[in-house]
């Protein structure tokens, strides 16, 4: 293991909770680097009796958090994302090593989560009922009050911006929280509470790590009436079905199958490099909201296909942790497998490979789990590839001519979480926007997220919206008082 990744690795690999660090009833189960394959170390893995632990202090907690004044929350949510802001290149190393995307990425992670905290900092006293006219001799208003004990389950393709960031809306609404990061890469985590420990009063919020068994522990219990998730469709369908037996509030941004839209009309050499940048080929494709379904007007297909074939060459493996590495590791062997068995698929459908499709040639990368970025032509929308989440970097190449054919193609999947539409017209941009199931559209501009614009999908690819005021009140239930003098 590289003495520098060593050097920056957390002390603590317990459970947090209640203010301090616990020994895990349920053992340790060792980490790994994407990148090297190297065993990063053990790593607590919480089981029912830890997560009950939690929980009950946490619900302890939560008598005196929501009680305290929504301004000073917010100095305690602010001070959590300076203190992410000063720490950002040693906390994105540690993703790097655990997570396998590429550090000079990583790095945007921490201000990311820093700029949703802030904003959840700023909202924290605009979280307000209404009064309601009802005549004289009446006053009738309404609150909003927090639910109690809330569980976050996180995905790995962002650790450390997804267990900070997330946090926000249901702290600065007066909640108690449990996070849950990634089992797969955990150790930003760590490092997160060991650099905010003592801002917030014990039990406020808790870190417990753990893979399916204590995950589910969380959200079946009785003190826990709230939940998110960021994970798959499979998962977030778990989720639903145990939440529904006690009808807990569910929040899910699950899975995506995203269309990347060219007009002949639109900027050639802007849309296709957007394309190719828009599939997230620098984490491997590992992202919910990467647009892996390419859809290109016949009358411009070639000069697309010609700058999409040039622009994915820069995207290639490397080591996670070094600055000048453009394309990281998949985070398992088991997810590598997974892709590798996609693009066997898409060979025996009829896909035409056209770049990639394969390991790494270089001995170096031997023992990490690398893909080329890999680019298919000729792919049909019956054909897998174009209709299930690969979450790997496979881009499928759609040609189109007629437009309703091409939105029913778009619209034909199980998913709808974003979409990116090329084009110089406004008309056809707003008709294009209006026609896509899905609940978050770029137009000329692709996988950028505008914090405190709503993020979440349409159909299977979610429930909620976070990143925005909608996610705080979405923390909150709302009370209606009626008083008769």
């Amino acid at each position: 293991m590289d003495t520098k990744i060593k050097s920056i690795l957390p002390t603590h690999r317990d459970l947090y909770y209640g203010g301090a660090w616990h020994a895990p009833q349920g053992g340790y189960v060792d980490t790994f680097s994407p990148g090297t394959g190297d065993n990063l170390g053990p790593c607590a893995e919480a089981n029912a009796s830890d997560v009950d632990a939690a929980v009950q202090l946490a619900h302890a907690a939560f008598g005196e958090w929501r009680k305290t004044k929504p301004s000073v929350r917010s100095v305690a949510l602010r001070e959590m994302a300076s203190i992410l802001r000063k720490n950002s290149e040693e906390l994105a190393l540690i993703d790097a090593a655990n997570c396998g995307n590429p550090v000079k990425e990583m790095m945007g992670d921490a201000n990311a989560a820093a700029q949703m905290l802030d904003l959840a900092a700023g909202l924290a006293a605009e979280v307000k009922g209404e009064t309601i006219p009802m005549g004289d001799g009446v006053v009738n208003y309404s609150v909003r009050e927090p639910f109690g004990v809330c569980g976050r389950i996180v995905a790995y393709n962002h650790p450390l911006m997804f267990t900070a960031g997330r946090a926000g809306a249901a702290l600065a609404t007066g909640n108690t929280v449990i996070m849950k990061p990634p089992y797969q890469a955990p150790l930003s985590g760590y490092r997160y509470m060991e650099l905010i420990d003592g801002i917030l009063p014990p039990g406020v919020l808790n870190l417990l790590t753990c893979e399916t068994p204590g995950s589910q522990a969380l959200v079946e219990h009785p003190l826990v009436p709230r939940l998110s998730l960021i994970g798959s469709v499979p998962t977030g369908r778990t989720i639903s079905r145990a939440a529904a037996d006690k009808l807990k509030h569910v929040t899910l941004e699950l899975g995506g199958k995203n269309a990347c839209v060219i007009y002949p009309d639109a900027d050639i050499e802007r849309a296709a490099n957007a394309a190719v940048d828009g599939m997230n080929f620098t984490w491997c494709g590992q992202s919910c909201g990467s647009v892996s379904r390419l859809f290109i007007h016949s009358s411009v297909y070639d000069r697309v296909m010609k700058i999409v074939l040039e622009r994915v060459k820069h995207y290639q493996p490397g080591d996670p942790t070094d600055m000048a590495t453009t394309m990281g590791a998949i985070v398992s062997k088991a997810q590598m497998d997974k892709v590798l068995g996609y693009i066997a698929i898409a060979k025996e459908e009829g896909a035409t490979l056209a770049h990639g499709g394969a390991r790494p040639p270089q001995p170096e990368l031997a023992c990490g789990n690398f893909v080329l970025p890999t680019v298919f032509t000729g792919v049909r929308q019956d054909m897998r590839i174009a209709s299930e989440e690969v979450f790997g970097p496979v881009l499928s190449v759609l040609r189109w001519d007629d437009e309703e054919r091409m939105f029913a193609d778009v619209n034909a999947v199980e998913y709808g979480l974003t979409a990116s539409v090329w084009t110089t017209s406004l008309a056809t941009a707003h008709r294009a926007a209006a026609r896509i199931e899905a609940g978050y559209i770029w137009v000329n501009k692709v996988s950028t997220h505008f914090i405190g614009a709503s993020f979440g999908g349409f159909k299977q690819s979610g429930i909620g919206r976070e990143e925005s005021f909608e996610e705080l009140m979405s923390f909150t239930q709302n009370k209606n008082v009626h008083v008769a003098f």
